[in-house]
């Protein structure tokens, strides 16, 4: 009996030391495909961990998170339909047991990541910082302690919901480098297939997110949506010129015409107009 007692010992050991052995099985989560082929490329230099899908949006993530139950979810904040915070919200209690979210800016995600203990990156991400974030995630996934990981999780959405403010400037990926464009030089803004489109005096810039998602981010008091393709600027209207069948022509100070759909014709308070 003894004997016996000693080789089920040692065979539970041995399957305690093998699930130690096994790499930290990954999800990248990014609608840019370079920001996923970046993170990628880094987690090949770091030991200890296996990429098992990449995903390029919070629908696709919902679906291989609930599937694959990876340990680790690289999770990029801003995305076009389901954010990456959205995606969390979704999952609950289903959330992976460790999350780095991946942000291009977001002065309030950064601050309330870092007031809850939750990894994140700063794209474009940084090496050193990479490796800092790799290794308290392979800290926390030994220590074995995933309800304290929830928990974090859980308070962080909480604050996020109950206290986020309106962004100052929108990041903006162009020709390689994040120009940031101040929401007081957005003249209008427009759909453009899977993307929006920002008017900023004479120039123009794409934004891979729906107009849904960013007329919900833009503070109510200073951008009203007008139709289903285009929200303007409030200080921006110079006139409004009634149409028919109840919709307006809005006439902005650089000369652009905008029209008031009549399906958003309850915007016309918030325009000035009783």
């Amino acid at each position: 009996m003894p004997n016996s007692y000693k080789t089920e010992s040692g065979q539970s050991e041995n399957r305690v030391q093998l699930a130690s052995m096994l790499p930290i099985r990954v999800l990248i989560v990014d609608d840019e495909p370079l920001a996923r082929e970046k993170i990628r490329t880094l987690l090949t230099r770091a030991t200890g961990f296996e990429v098992v899908l990449e995903c390029a949006n919070g629908e696709e993530a919902l679906i291989a998170i609930r599937r694959e139950r990876p340990e680790l979810v690289f999770l990029d904040v801003q995305m076009p339909g389901l954010t990456g915070i959205q995606v969390l919200e979704r999952l609950g209690s289903e959330a992976p047991p460790a999350v780095v979210f991946v942000t291009a800016f977001d002065q309030y995600a950064v601050r309330a990541f870092e007031f809850h203990a939750v990894d994140y990156l700063l794209k474009p991400v940084d090496r050193e910082r990479f490796q800092t974030a790799m290794e308290r995630v392979a800290k926390r996934l030994k220590s074995h302690k995933p309800d304290d990981i929830q928990a974090k999780l859980g308070a962080m959405l909480a604050d996020m919901k109950a206290g986020a403010k309106q962004p100052e400037r929108i990041p903006i990926k162009n020709n390689g480098k994040i120009l940031f464009i101040s929401l007081s030089e957005i003249d209008w803004i427009s759909s453009a297939d899977n993307y929006v489109e920002l008017h900023v005096g004479t120039h123009s810039y794409l934004l891979r997110e729906t107009m849904n998602s960013i007329s919900q981010r833009l503070p109510p008091e200073q951008f009203v949506r007008v139709s289903r393709t285009a929200i303007v600027a409030v200080n921006r209207v110079q006139e409004l010129q009634p149409l028919f069948h109840g919709e307006y022509s809005i006439n902005l100070k650089n000369g652009v015409k905008v029209t008031l759909s009549r399906s958003h014709r309850d915007q016309l308070p918030r325009l000035g107009v009783r």
